[in-house]
């Protein structure tokens, strides 16, 4: 198993977290995963802003340093592939009361590239459970990932890819994994972020990108039925963007101006990590 940063450096996993720790113990903490490629994290400045915004949502105190250092030394040891920041509020005696001076845990962990993953197809399942909107955690990336974890697992078991989220007003929140958008015509729409969705990387770069493809974008609430009217496509950092489809087929084709999009992003990647995930094997439709 690869060695882990905590804390400073790296160290071997057993024994590397205290039993006593609360995002152990009560999940109390938040986490960031990022795509690397040649070194070079992609979306860097915006996924750190995005871990310092959520620990201080939650009240974690977190040095920017730190968390940089940690993401510069895990990038430049994996080259290519995945990497995981987790920020939790550190050991803390039994309760819920916050430690009065707590001392965080910063881990870090990475995998390799999963090229295959990127821009493939997605078959969704509507979840059960619902998307609290109302809850400071569904707009970050908290370690409370059990209903997630359940969702998935209900939409695998019946013959899908992911977990669909509606939130508890009955509208599109998220996936289990990912930002949803509908493309219509040459209108891409996501839900807002108040309507329990996280503030993905790869979401705001297609907000702030589309009208470069001849793209209107907004932000706007979505029911199932307004997926029907387009091309469903989830957002992360590591699918990228992923093609989806709501029931047991996968979508027959994507549409032009997702693929330019498409593009487009594989560019922007190329720009800023001077390799293009289509040189390690990353494969637009078509």
């Amino acid at each position: 198993m690869d060695e882990i940063w905590i804390n400073g450096g790296f160290e071997a996993p057993p024994g590397a977290i205290a039993a006593n720790d609360r995002g152990f113990t009560l999940a109390d903490g938040v986490f960031d995963t990022s795509l690397v490629l040649g070194g070079t994290v992609f979306g860097r400045t915006a996924h750190l802003d995005r871990l310092m915004a959520a620990a201080a949502s939650l009240a974690i105190p977190a040095e920017r340093a730190a968390i940089e250092g940690a993401m510069t030394a895990l990038a430049t040891r994996r080259g290519d592939g995945a990497i995981r920041l987790t920020l939790t509020r550190g050991p803390g005696p039994r309760g819920l009361t916050l430690p009065a001076s707590p001392q965080p845990t910063l881990l870090g962990t990475s995998a390799p590239l999963a090229p295959a993953m990127m821009f493939a197809p997605l078959r969704l399942q509507v979840a059960a459970i619902r998307r609290n909107e109302t809850s400071p955690t569904a707009r970050v990336k908290s370690l409370a990932y059990l209903d997630s974890v359940l969702a998935n697992h209900a939409a695998k078991q019946a013959g899908a890819d992911e977990a669909l989220f509606l939130n508890g007003a009955g509208r599109v929140a998220c996936s289990a994994l990912a930002n949803v958008f509908v493309l219509s015509g040459e209108e891409i729409a996501t839900p807002p972020l108040d309507e329990g969705v996280l503030d993905g990387i790869v979401r705001g770069w297609v907000l702030g990108h589309a009208a470069e493809f001849g793209l209107a974008a907004s932000e706007r609430p979505l029911t199932v039925e307004d997926l029907a009217t387009g091309q469903v496509f989830l957002t992360n950092s590591l699918r990228l963007i992923a093609p989806a489809s709501l029931g047991d087929r996968l979508p027959d084709a994507a549409d032009p101006h997702l693929v330019r999009l498409m593009t487009g992003l594989c560019d922007a990647i190329g720009d800023e990590c001077q390799v293009d995930p289509r040189t390690r094997g990353a494969k637009l439709p078509g």
